[in-house]
């Protein structure tokens, strides 16, 4: 599909901008949220397994004040998009980019009839998946930093990254790869779109020097990277003293900005990777259960049973069997 054929689609109206234009409606909230506060939540767009999905951004109306439950990036593939984003006022134009986390509020002015905004909408969980390989080994603490604030809820540091990259075409072409392969899907679409989005990131690292406006740093943001990329590496055997000797910093220290930034314990981050890799393994892996628990490094099988039970809410055996069934459901 070529470009001018994507984008005669996009300018066709939804149903939603057909009912603005004929009852000159506000927009209504309960398509986006079932809360009181306007917080657009993914679920509304979202199946609950996919992780990423490209959404045209409705036109004609005025969105007031508003957060979403997901990482939003807003590319603008044709005219501009103006919006107050906390206390800035932003207007983007044609092929620019605006990440935005779960916590920063914006406002939104009407777009025109030629004005076709993309929304991308990304769980923050599929930031687990590439922030090793995004942010550890990078420069870039912009990008860091958002990833940070976008795996930990808790902080509630409204973040966005404005990035004025028209005139750089790997970023634009990932963009419409991303875009064609959401428009036609095919078996294999939910992956490649993966790949293309973790590409795009890396793609925005190499082009920091395109960052028009962005949010304050925070200093401890290096230290806490590194952490979460080495339990990323080292689950089965990782340690906090052995993390805060190669860190040079205090064991007490370090645990501390841990819990900090992220809200949890170096051990509670720590078993949750176990905990996930276990059960990826119960799904995937027909072993016994005693060879799971030793791969992700945990001796006392009583205990391993009690805390994923209190995570997953059944035990590993019951959750390898209703995993079975669901498997052998879908073939």
């Amino acid at each position: 599909m070529s470009s001018l054929n994507i984008l005669s689609q996009l300018y066709e109206e939804t149903d939603e901008e057909k009912m603005i234009l004929k009852q000159k409606n506000q927009v209504k909230k309960d398509l986006y949220t079932d809360q009181a506060d306007f917080i657009i939540e993914s679920e509304k767009f979202l199946g609950k397994e996919k992780m990423i999905m490209v959404r045209k951004h409705t036109r004609f109306v005025d969105f007031p004040k508003h957060k979403h439950d997901y990482i939003e990036i807003n590319f603008v593939y044709n005219g501009v998009l103006e919006q107050k984003v906390g206390n800035e006022q932003i207007v983007l134009k044609k092929g620019e980019l605006l990440l935005l986390n779960q916590h920063i509020e914006h406002e939104i002015k009407a777009c025109s009839q030629e004005d076709i905004v993309l929304n991308f909408i990304i769980q923050p969980r599929f930031f687990e998946y590439i922030f090793t390989y995004l942010a550890a080994d990078s420069m870039d603490t912009n990008i860091n930093d958002f990833l940070i604030s976008s795996l930990f809820n808790y902080t509630n540091n409204g973040q966005f990254l404005y990035y004025a990259v028209s005139e750089v075409e790997s970023i634009q072409e990932l963009v419409r790869k991303i875009i064609l392969e959401m428009m036609e899907p095919s078996i294999l679409s939910e992956s490649t779109v993966k790949l293309y989005m973790g590409l795009l990131f890396i793609e925005l690292i190499k082009n920091s020097d395109k960052l028009a406006k962005q949010n304050e740093r925070q200093q401890q943001q290096r230290v806490i990277m590194e952490s979460l990329k080495y339990i990323e590496e080292n689950y089965k055997e990782a340690s906090l003293y052995e993390l805060a000797e190669s860190l040079k910093q205090s064991h007490y220290g370090l645990s501390k900005n841990i819990k900090k930034v992220t809200n949890k314990t170096f051990k509670e981050l720590l078993q949750e990777k176990r905990l996930s890799v276990a059960k990826t393994l119960l799904e995937n892996m027909d072993v016994p259960i005693s060879s799971v628990i030793e791969e992700v490094g945990y001796d006392n099988m009583s205990y391993f049973y009690r805390i994923f039970k209190n995570k997953y809410g059944l035990t590993p055996k019951e959750y390898r069997k209703k995993s079975n069934e669901i498997t052998n459901k879908e073939e």
